[in-house]
């Protein structure tokens, strides 16, 4: 009888592939005859050939092979951006040619939504109507907060729409995370109520029962698009379904990143935009905080690589080897 080969993406290993794995780890190897039942044991390298018996696979440490996949799911966001900001740029300009209709009336497809309160209000009478789910992602950009009453509000809204019965899905970036006014937020929500987090994420985006979204249409966030097009909301429950499956749990179970070589997360994902060449500015805008914290990570970095300028700093991480070992393949 021939045993039952499991298929899937190269981001995952199926759980005949942990077993194994766990397997190898225990042996110190296994014979490749082993593995065939798990082929992406072979295709992600978590199992590779010995050099003198090729016959022969020993595994790669679990830390290694953690951050190879977690550097190739941060690819898969930076493509998910780009394609988000592709489609903005589309709209953009529709936008502004958009008129009303000769009854005096606006589509029912794409509606301007102008000042936050407006908007607010709009979101909030969505979600009076909405019975099912509520995918939220919501952006930090490092500044001041909302007033307290605003996260009060927005608190008794999100509890009212659990109570009749809707499940909500938010997705943060990390450095939330340890945000007491964020995780507080959550321990007094009751109710079908997760939240995950990324690097980066794309622009702020929320999707009630999958028939209207809610989207920024201006850079400072005082206009906003209303969004009932079928196609455009499928596009968009897609781009969340696909950041949240690569998304960190942090709520209501968090699941801890790994620091490596006393190189934290938050300092890969910075030296990561480092070597890009992004500025200080850039940097803390993507992933979520203040020009100045971003500037006392990349203090931190530079004295843990004993690097004493810009330029030599970015010469070091690519060195010190830190970005490499979470990329996936050769």
């Amino acid at each position: 009888m021939t045993s039952e080969v499991h298929h899937h993406g190269t981001e995952e290993l199926c759980d005949a592939g942990l077993e194994i794995y766990a397997r190898a780890l225990r042996e110190g190897h296994l014979p490749s005859a082993a593995v065939a039942a798990a082929p992406c044991l072979i295709d992600n390298g978590v199992l590779h050939p010995t050099i003198d018996d090729l016959d022969r696979l020993e595994p790669v440490p679990p830390t290694v092979m953690l951050q190879r996949l977690l550097r190739s799911s941060e690819d898969r966001i930076a493509g998910e951006r780009r394609r988000g900001q592709r489609l903005a740029d589309v709209f953009e300009p529709l936008i502004r040619l958009e008129r009303p209709t000769s009854s005096g009336e606006e589509t029912p497809s794409l509606r301007l939504l102008h000042g936050k309160e407006r908007t607010g209000r709009a979101i909030t009478e969505a979600m009076a109507e909405g019975r099912e789910q509520l995918l939220a992602i919501q952006p930090h950009d490092g500044l001041v907060a909302p007033p307290f009453h605003y996260h009060e509000a927005a608190l008794q809204r999100d509890q009212a729409f659990l109570d009749g019965g809707g499940r909500v899905r938010a997705l943060y970036q990390h450095t939330v995370r340890h945000a007491p006014l964020i995780i507080g937020r959550y321990e007094r929500l009751t109710g079908d109520v997760e939240a995950r987090s990324l690097n980066e994420i794309t622009e702020r985006l929320i999707i009630i029962d999958r028939t209207v979204a809610f989207i920024p249409a201006s850079a400072d966030r005082s206009l906003a698009l209303e969004v009932r097009h079928p196609a455009l909301i499928a596009y968009f429950v897609n781009t969340f379904d696909r950041l949240w499956h690569l998304a960190t749990p942090m709520h209501p179970q968090a699941v801890h990143q790994p620091t490596l070589n006393g190189i934290t997360p938050r300092q890969r994902a910075i030296a990561a935009l480092l070597v890009e060449g992004h500025t200080d500015s850039d940097i803390a805008d993507r992933l979520g905080m203040n020009v100045r914290t971003a500037r006392v990570h990349i203090a931190k970095l530079a004295a843990t690589l004993g690097s004493e300028s810009r330029a030599q700093l970015g010469y070091l991480i690519g060195r010190s080897g830190m970005l490499e070992t979470e990329k996936v393949g050769p």
